[in-house]
């Protein structure tokens, strides 16, 4: 299991490391031209980069998230109508 998170917010161009064990959050600085810095590069222009983490979703208050909710709407585990099957349309 990973120990740490490397996390960026739509609209904050700062990222954040997430130190699991600890549990701390602190800001990062992604080194020019590695790996890091070309994805806070891409997300900063709109890119959304997935890798390592199964769930993330912001939600607007630590209460909201504790109730199970996304954005002010419970989670039912269902996706545009639909049961979550785990099935991706080929």
């Amino acid at each position: 299991m990973a120990n740490f998170v490397v996390i960026g917010v739509p609209g904050d161009p700062q990222l954040y490391i997430a130190d699991l064990g600890a549990g701390t959050i602190t800001p990062l600085n992604a080194p020019g031209g590695s790996d890091l810095g070309v994805a806070d590069q891409l997300r900063n222009a709109g890119a959304t980069i997935v890798k390592g983490v199964n769930l993330a979703v912001a939600v607007g208050t630590a209460a909201n998230a504790s109730a199970g909710k996304f954005d002010d709407i419970a989670a039912s585990g269902k996706f545009e109508g639909t049961t979550a099957s785990g099935k991706f349309d080929n």
